[in-house]
């Protein structure tokens, strides 16, 4: 079984990433200086399966192993015909180890490190082999003025292992980084490569397992997983042929308060297209015309807590928040919904109004965005961006059951202490009703398999994979309501 598929989706830190590193060489004996050569031969040879026209490179190399496995790069790369210029911001007489066996191969096969001069860029593609992992802070210096010239330079840019300037464990970029159009990265993808800033500055991501045993990570336990179609498949097997709706849950959506009348509509449409079998809406009385124009969908006319009780009862799990607003209302139907004991997705104002009165519940799924995540930690939203996994999981230590932390890279937290992320999603769904649609279409999935951490993550997977197919026309534009058709299509995988 190749690596790649042994680590089935394993994300790790950059520590995490040095230990199988270790391993390789010292417990599996493979020298560290044939590890470089294999990376250095993969990076070069996916550079040119991407711009196969290319002539010539200019590498970046810096003073650690990233930098001799630049110098690797850039003494194939002449090998093979092509021109390679190679520039450090250090002496190279500072390099030490592989990485100084690399510079004197590079050398005695006829190449050197030129003066840098922004000229040097002119060339077909860029080679950044300035730090990888191995830097935690902003690159200063002439690093620092390198990787701003690069980035100007029009050129694309190829990183080793990860772009510099990239913290690989939060995906931050304190200051600058290279922004990459290709990332080459090794044995193990860097958590930073999904997170934060990780997905603007790493451009295509291509995985080399450098040959390496397949039971390299034994033991070791990654910091996140990837989700992919088996969470859903998992969550939503086939349908036996003599099935009927009562098979597949009843949701009720409460929200839907003065003038947000949407809102609860698009939750409810989306738990539907999920494959609920029954969804009912309860909404303030002046909204009940916009739900009941969708025919599949049951209304409920809520002036208060007590009007929702015998929906309450008939349900299997509720969708709080939706357009619920922050009023004495929407408080009043808050507090009836989770006195009810049901299983709950909970997202919106409902959660504004849960981190004015903090409590833990472990039969509900949580769904903040950025905003509502500092608001439920007491935090500025920065400081959720800055390091969104450990804002995952204080969130869940915090308030119990499984937590959504929605964004570029959503995660997903359980209450197994286990993380996932989703890497499907696009700019263009950075649009109102979205997270509507994403809380119906975990209750509504919540509903049919009854376990709240993997229909969160198959919820999270199918609405982004549907913003994906909807947006096949443009990202610019993009309706939540868009999603639905294609959410019905792939709840079916």
């Amino acid at each position: 079984m190749p690596l790649m598929q042994a680590l089935s989706g394993a994300l790790f830190t950059a520590e995490q990433v040095r230990e199988l590193d270790r391993r390789a060489i010292v417990e599996r004996g493979i020298p560290g200086y044939e590890l470089m050569t294999r990376a250095g031969h993969a990076t070069l040879n996916a550079l040119r399966a991407l711009w196969p026209a290319s002539r010539s490179i200019t590498v970046l190399c810096g003073p650690g192993n990233n930098g001799g496995d630049g110098y690797v790069v850039a003494r194939i790369a002449r090998a093979q015909g092509l021109r390679a210029r190679v520039v450090s911001p250090i002496e190279p007489t500072q390099l030490r180890g592989d990485a100084a066996r690399a510079h004197a191969d590079f050398v005695a096969a006829g190449g050197r490190v030129e003066p840098w001069t922004r000229e040097a860029l002119e060339t077909d593609v860029i080679v950044d082999a300035l730090y990888g992992t191995g830097l935690t802070r902003a690159p200063t210096g002439l690093a620092a003025e390198m990787l701003a010239a690069a980035n100007a330079s029009g050129r694309p840019i190829v990183a080793v292992d990860l772009p510099s300037g990239l913290h690989a464990d939060t995906g931050a970029v304190p200051d600058i980084a290279a922004r990459a159009a290709l990332t080459v990265s090794f044995i193990g993808r860097k958590i930073g490569c999904f997170v934060g800033e990780g997905p603007e500055y790493v451009g295509r991501l291509v995985l080399e397992d450098l040959a390496v045993p397949t039971d390299l990570p034994a033991g070791l336990e990654p910091v996140a997983r990837l989700i992919d179609e088996q969470d859903v498949v998992a969550a939503l097997p086939r349908r036996r042929r003599s099935a009927h709706k009562g098979e597949y849950g009843h949701v009720l959506v409460v929200g839907g308060g003065p003038g947000m009348p949407g809102a609860a509509r698009l939750a409810g449409e989306a738990a539907l297209r999920a494959g609920a079998g029954l969804v009912t809406v309860a909404v303030h009385p002046d909204n009940t015309g916009v739900v009941a124009a969708r025919p599949e969908l049951m209304c409920v006319a809520a002036r208060g807590g007590a009007d929702v009780a015998s929906a309450l009862e008939r349900a299997s799990v509720l969708a709080v928040g939706p357009g619920l607003g922050r009023s004495d209302w929407a408080r009043a139907l808050l507090e009836a919904a989770l006195a009810s004991g049901r299983p709950a997705v909970v997202d919106a104002d409902a959660l504004n109004l849960i981190a004015e009165a903090p409590r833990r519940y472990e039969r509900w799924v949580l769904t903040p965005h950025p905003g509502e995540a500092a608001r439920l930690l007491g935090v500025p939203t920065a400081d959720v961006q800055r390091d969104r996994l450990a804002a995952v999981r204080e969130l869940q230590s915090r308030y119990g059951g499984t937590v959504v932390l929605k964004g570029a890279g959503s995660l997903v937290r359980s209450p197994r202490e286990s993380t996932w992320l989703c890497d499907r999603g696009n700019p263009g769904m950075a649009t109102g009703g979205m997270g509507d649609v994403l809380t119906g279409a975990i209750a509504g999935i919540v509903a049919q398999c009854g376990d709240l951490a993997l229909a969160a993550r198959a919820g999270v997977f199918v609405h982004a994979q549907a913003g994906d197919l909807a947006a096949g026309r443009g990202e610019r534009g993009l309706l939540a309501g868009d999603l639905l058709d294609h959410l019905h299509a792939c709840v079916n995988p």
